[in-house]
């Protein structure tokens, strides 16, 4: 209770305040330990990829000189990325926006259910699963799949990438289409405009922030997985390809060879921190449009 002269909590009133103020502080401890323990982990990594850290690390391939040592940079690495990253995103992009659309705006509420429970169940498959399944599929197979067929390339590993996107890129768009006010749409209905039209004139157009920031966050993930990669486009150059035919390099699986070899310690430091720093990156982005797309449909509202 309350003493209404003082106006202190007394008695239970005060072990509620006491008991709210410890679950405070447990829970601004509990995001402390979490932050430090990204901080201890960039950290690390940089300060050990620090004496790679230079301009020939990002221009220059892999080299062995005259006594065998490996030196030299990442370069096929950052372009066989970037490569697996379009091709993954060019496939579940406009898939992903796609079924976005018509759970939030065409399916009936039992399909929405039943499709939104497999994107989650998909979302958590392991991702070394999905690399056998494209491996078994795209690469062992006796007929080719669309081009794809009977060797690593860069078109499998960045289907198998395709898969892991598909799910992040749906559910966010479909949280976006969900803040959506109706009175757009009604609006639109009220002028006479097919329902189609009202979707691709009124709410894609609403909901590209959205869009974007699934698609950023989709890509931040893909980028940093390794296991599909060593099934469907597991490969080492020393040059820069851009042949999607062909395997390609890629920084974790750079990352993954590098570290086995004492000489290249560093500069497999160096890729981790390169792709610590486009993981933060492309999550503030994703976050500061996700905030921006928020602030603008509460305004709509």
């Amino acid at each position: 209770m309350i003493d209404a002269g003082s106006l202190r909590a007394t008695g239970r009133g005060r072990r509620r305040l006491r008991v709210n103020r410890v679950a405070e502080l447990t829970a601004i401890g509990a995001a402390g330990v979490a932050i430090a323990v990204l901080a201890v982990l960039v950290g690390s990594v940089f300060i050990r990829a620090l004496p790679a850290l230079n301009l020939d690390l990002f221009i220059k391939g892999p080299t062995i000189d005259a006594f065998g040592q490996a030196s030299g940079g990442i370069a096929p690495a950052i372009i066989g990325s970037l490569i697996l990253v379009l091709i993954a995103a060019v496939i579940s992009v406009p898939i992903g926006v796609l079924t976005a659309i018509f759970v939030s705006e065409f399916a009936s509420r039992r399909v929405a259910h039943q499709i939104k429970l497999w994107l989650d169940v998909l979302n958590g498959f392991p991702s070394i699963v999905i690399g056998i399944f494209v491996y078994a599929l795209a690469i062992k197979t006796k007929v080719p799949l669309l081009g794809i067929g009977h060797h690593q390339s860069a078109w499998a590993g960045g289907f198998a990438l395709s898969i892991i996107m598909l799910p992040l890129v749906s559910r966010t768009t479909m949280e976006v289409l969900g803040l959506l006010p109706n009175s757009l749409r009604e609006a639109s209905y009220a002028l006479g405009v097919s329902k189609w039209r009202t979707v691709i004139g009124v709410v894609l157009p609403s909901a590209v922030g959205g869009i974007v920031t699934g698609t950023t966050l989709a890509v931040a993930r893909a980028a940093g997985e390794t296991a599909p990669l060593l099934f469907t486009c597991s490969y080492a150059s020393q040059a820069v390809s851009w042949n999607p035919s062909q395997p390609v390099s890629s920084l974790p699986f750079t990352i993954f060879t590098d570290y086995e070899q004492p000489s290249l310690h560093a500069q497999a430091w160096a890729a981790a921190f390169v792709l610590i720093a486009f993981v933060l990156v492309t999550s503030l982005s994703a976050r500061a449009l996700l905030d921006r797309s928020r602030r603008k449909l509460g305004q709509v509202q």
